[in-house]
């Protein structure tokens, strides 16, 4: 029997036991309206709630035109350690602090018959502050006057990225004439937050091949042989943790949390073009490098076409660098010969589409 046949039943037993005069029948009348009508919404919500919370496809679809507008944050401070000490001198110098701010408006520019697309950024606002204090002294003034200049030349700058159909980061253009005006110091670890911003952004290694539930996990690889646009060999994964949907700026979103870790090693080539490796050999030396990283965070993902809404992520990461001689053999040293960079960024995206 169910819950509205349970109250009529109920109401007529009443009425028949209980004598009334026509004041208490319309009392009853309406009473027995509102309680029936109390009971078709309720009946009536459930569906609307089990769909709520019911499994969901979280898959990138790019719709040309598309505009987002995004304000992000980015803090990055390492710090370096080096057995000789002497060893640092074969390096360029590392900021200990940089952090970058700014405003881009992401348009879909292309969507390709793969499923693929191109975006344009543009950087409506960006600002670039870094701690130079390792710098030497005489070079602190010029390196400050061209992190103005690369601030207010990025500004109104445009790059074109490219991403496959699954929101990986495929490569970008527009930034290596800017960035080469940077010192070396600059340069590179700037280049590295830009490439982590456009990965995030499209949300790298981020989307199930099924539909998932509250609650469910999945795993993505993050291996990928070098390229001539990243020159690094990975190998590394990241777990994936659907937590349910929510609402940001009105607009339905899934909540992703993440965790991942990866291992990066240089190609040769990438460290020849650097310069420290040619210098090394000519020392009768080698030198091994690799990059470790964790990190984890959270992502609201659009449930219409899986666009990334928000990020706020951190990341920890270890360069070790060791030196050998010739032969395998240790170099003739007091203690071991070793470079070690550790390195945390926040990051944190804010997106409001137009």
């Amino acid at each position: 029997m169910s819950s509205l046949e349970t109250l009529v039943r109920a109401d007529g037993q009443h009425t028949r036991s209980n004598p009334t005069t026509p004041l208490s029948k319309s009392l009853r009348f309406r009473w027995r309206l509102g309680g029936a009508a109390l009971i078709l919404l309720t009946l009536a919500n459930v569906p609307a709630a089990l769909g709520w919370g019911g499994k969901v496809r979280l898959a990138r679809k790019y719709r040309a035109g598309q505009t987002t507008v995004y304000a992000t944050e980015v803090r990055t401070h390492a710090q370096i350690d080096s057995h000789p000490p002497e060893l640092k001198s074969f390096f360029p110098p590392v900021p200990a602090d940089l952090a970058m701010r700014q405003q881009n408006t992401v348009t879909v520019a292309a969507v390709h018959e793969d499923g693929a697309a191109d975006v344009q950024q543009r950087f409506d606002r960006f600002e670039l502050q870094s701690d130079l204090s390792a710098l030497p002294e005489e070079l602190r003034d010029s390196a400050k006057q061209a992190q103005r200049e690369f601030s207010q030349q990025m500004s109104g700058h445009t790059l074109t990225v490219h991403y496959d159909r699954e929101g990986r980061l495929v490569g970008f253009e527009g930034a290596d004439s800017l960035l080469q005006q940077l010192d070396a110091p600059l340069r590179e670890p700037l280049h590295q937050m830009l490439r982590l911003f456009l990965e995030q952004m499209g949300g790298q290694a981020l989307y199930p091949d099924h539909p998932v539930k509250r609650g469910e996990e999945w795993t993505q690889k993050l291996d990928a042989e070098p390229q001539e646009a990243y020159a690094f060999q990975v190998q590394g994964s990241n777990t994936l943790h659907y937590s349910g949907k929510t609402r940001y700026h009105g607009i339905k979103a899934g909540i992703v949390e993440y965790h991942f870790e990866n291992t990066l090693i240089p190609a040769e080539a990438g460290m020849r073009k650097g310069g420290a490796l040619p210098l090394l050999e000519a020392m009768g030396m080698k030198l091994k490098i690799q990059i470790s990283g964790q990190g984890k965070g959270q992502v609201l993902v659009a449930l219409d076409d899986g666009r990334v809404l928000q990020n706020h992520s951190t990341l920890h990461q270890t360069l070790s660098a060791h030196m050998e001689g010739k032969g395998g053999l240790p170099l003739p040293t007091a203690q071991p010969a070793k470079l070690e960079i550790q390195s945390d960024t926040e990051m944190n995206v804010e997106g409001n589409a137009k």
